[in-house]
C-alpha cells in the first residue's frame, strides 16, 4: 500500500515560498518521513501552514528547541508525509543540511517566492543615514546560510535574473555567510520579492523596508 500525502506537492507561488521557509527554517528528521519547521515568531508559523494548506497541524506546534541553533522557546511544527519527504529530498533538502546544503531545484518562476520565503527565514534588512556624505540614505537587503555553496548558488541564481551581483561576507562570529545587496541592487530584489500587495510574507520585515522605500522616495 502507498504511503499517502498530507501535503499537494504542486508549485505555485504559496508553495515555493514554503520550500524557502523549509529551507532556512526547516529541518529534516533521519527517520525518512517527519518534516519539522520551527520559528520564534508565531505569525511566521502561521504563514508556513498557509503557504502549504495545512491549518490542520495548529495541534502540533508546541514550544521547543531548534534543531539547527539550540535556542529554546521556539515554535515547531512536526509532520509525517512520505512524499513529501521525498519530494524535499529531491529539489535537495537533507537531513542536518545546515552546512551542506546546496542548490534546490525551484522552477524560475517561482524563484522570487522562494526567495521571499528564505529571505523571510534566515534574511535581514537594515537602513542608516550616512553621515559621510549629506542626505545620503543607505539600505542593504541581507541573505544568509552556513553553508557557503548554498550561498554562493543565491548569488548566482539572483545574477541570472537580475543581473546583479552582491558581496559574500563571513559573519562575525564566523558562524554563516551573508549575502549582501546594496541600494540600488537591492531595490531591483526588493521589487521582485513584493511584486504583489497581496503575498503571504513576515509583516514586520515588509514593513521595516516600506519606510525605508518611503524615506528613499522622498530624497
Amino acid at each position: 500500500m502507498k504511503p499517502l500525502g498530507k501535503i499537494e506537492i504542486k508549485w505555485s507561488p504559496n508553495f515555493a515560498y514554503a520550500i524557502g521557509l523549509l529551507v532556512s527554517d526547516g529541518s529534516l528528521s533521519k527517520d525518512k518521513r517527519h518534516i519539522i519547521f520551527t520559528s520564534k515568531e508565531r505569525e511566521q508559523i502561521d504563514n508556513f501552514q498557509k503557504s502549504l494548506g495545512t491549518c490542520y497541524l495548529v495541534s502540533k506546534i508546541a514550544s521547543g528547541r531548534s534543531e539547527d541553533s539550540g535556542e529554546k522557546r521556539y515554535l515547531r511544527i512536526q509532520m509525517g508525509d512520505v512524499l513529501f519527504y521525498k519530494f524535499l529530498l529531491s529539489i535537495g533538502l537533507m537531513p542536518n543540511k545546515t552546512k551542506i546544503i546546496k542548490s534546490i531545484n525551484v522552477p524560475d518562476e517561482y524563484f522570487f517566492d522562494f526567495l521571499r520565503g528564505h529571505f523571510d527565514g534566515d534574511g535581514s534588512f537594515y537602513s542608516f543615514w550616512d553621515k559621510r556624505w549629506r542626505s545620503s540614505f543607505m539600505f542593504y537587503t541581507v541573505f544568509a546560510s552556513a553553508s557557503k555553496e548554498h550561498i554562493e548558488w543565491l548569488r548566482g541564481q539572483i545574477f541570472k535574473f537580475l543581473k546583479v551581483g552582491g558581496s559574500i561576507y563571513k559573519s562575525r562570529d564566523r558562524v554563516c555567510y551573508q549575502l549582501k545587496y546594496a541600494k540600488g541592487d537591492s531595490k531591483k530584489i526588493i521589487d521582485r520579492m513584493y511584486y504583489s500587495d497581496n503575498l503571504i510574507c513576515l509583516s514586520r520585515k515588509r514593513l521595516k523596508i516600506n519606510k525605508a522605500l518611503s524615506i528613499m522616495s522622498k530624497l
